[in-house]
């Protein structure tokens, strides 16, 4: 009998032994486990989404500036001259919906070639005819709110407004309309333009950066805009000719990461007149040029080379590296390379 005890305590210690080994070894594993690092992504936009973007048009008179609604929420707006010393915007938005825009405006040539670098479903209200020239003669999918698809544009009733400043819609009625009547592509194997980085970029360290905390774009001596670098949240506040540039319905102050100044020269089209006898403008955006990058308060110069219409601007520093921008939305100032800049 006490044998047996024996053997049974012998048998009880090895396995406790055994045991006590395991919890040590899965002990000693869980140590030796590296931590897991969540990897940093951009967050302005989804670079793994396949989702295609709406490119939309909006009005920049200087009547509606007031009255815009949604600029904030575009993860890169385009702006260009047009006729009569002015300029208009081209706002592009991926991933997201119920964004009430305006005011929507029309159409001009050159904005394709920007709908075309980011694959975009087009969104507009009219055009001139040289405009609509090329949207029958090319594969951009558009909507037209002054034609055939009314069904996701109203106006507002803004007192002492012209009625063709007037024109909204939402990002969701949009979408929606797409969805049940024209069907377009959704999808899109096209990546955007820009090179984001998700660290910060700090172009004070460059040898050819200056101090950005003022910047003016004049499109005309009578229409110009301004950005002013607020240092506690690192972002460029907007102004319209130094007033603070404002979304109508939220109150809040546009305001963007990045600035990209893009400068161009440009022809007319002498075949097509507006309402106001004035020549639509031609812009020389493809070839190659140069311009600035601006962000954190710095601005370095830059170069731009777009091949061809269809084809993405490629944005390089001076040394040839391709650019790459902060995570943050970005406004895109396409001016004139004789006008008047200031950076300051």
């Amino acid at each position: 009998m006490k044998k047996i005890s024996s053997f049974i305590l012998i048998v009880l210690c090895l396995f406790m032994t055994a045991c006590n080994k395991e919890v040590e070894n899965n002990s000693n594993q869980e140590e030796n486990k590296e931590p897991i690092v969540e990897q940093k992504k951009v967050s302005i936009i989804d670079l793994d989404s396949n989702t295609r973007p709406y490119a939309v048009v909006i009005n920049n008179y200087p009547s509606a500036v007031k009255v815009q609604s949604g600029l904030d929420k575009a993860y890169v707006v385009y702006e260009f001259p047009i006729e009569g010393g002015m300029s208009r915007s081209l706002a592009f938005f991926k991933d997201i919906d119920d964004v009430k825009l305006g005011t929507i405006r029309s159409a001009r040539h050159n904005y394709m070639d920007y709908v075309y670098e980011h694959d975009a479903i087009f969104v507009h209200f009219g055009g001139s005819a040289k405009a609509y020239e090329e949207l029958r003669s090319s594969n951009i999918d558009h909507m037209d709110g002054n034609t055939t698809d009314s069904t996701p544009f109203w106006r507002e009733q803004h007192e002492g407004l012209a009625y063709e400043h007037r024109v909204y819609t939402n990002l969701s009625k949009i979408i929606d309309y797409n969805t049940k009547t024209k069907k377009f592509r959704t999808t899109t194997d096209n990546k955007t333009p820009f090179k984001y980085s998700v660290d910060e970029i700090e172009l004070n360290d460059r040898e050819d950066s200056k101090v950005a905390n003022s910047i003016d774009v004049y499109y005309s001596s009578s229409y110009y805009v301004n950005f002013k670098y607020n240092s506690e949240t690192k972002r460029y506040e907007r102004y319209f000719k130094k007033t603070p540039h404002t979304d109508y319905f939220t109150k809040k102050q546009f305001d963007c990461k990045n600035i990209i100044i893009t400068l161009i020269s440009w022809g007319y089209d002498t075949s097509h007149k507006d309402k106001a006898k004035n020549n639509y403008l031609d812009l020389n955006n493809t070839g190659t040029g140069e311009g600035y990058y601006i962000t954190d308060g710095y601005a370095i110069p830059i170069t731009w080379q777009k091949d061809t219409r269809s084809s993405k601007t490629i944005y390089r520093y001076k040394d040839g590296t391709e650019l790459s921008i902060n995570d943050g939305n970005t406004w895109v100032m396409i001016m004139s390379k004789t006008g008047k800049l200031n950076i300051e």
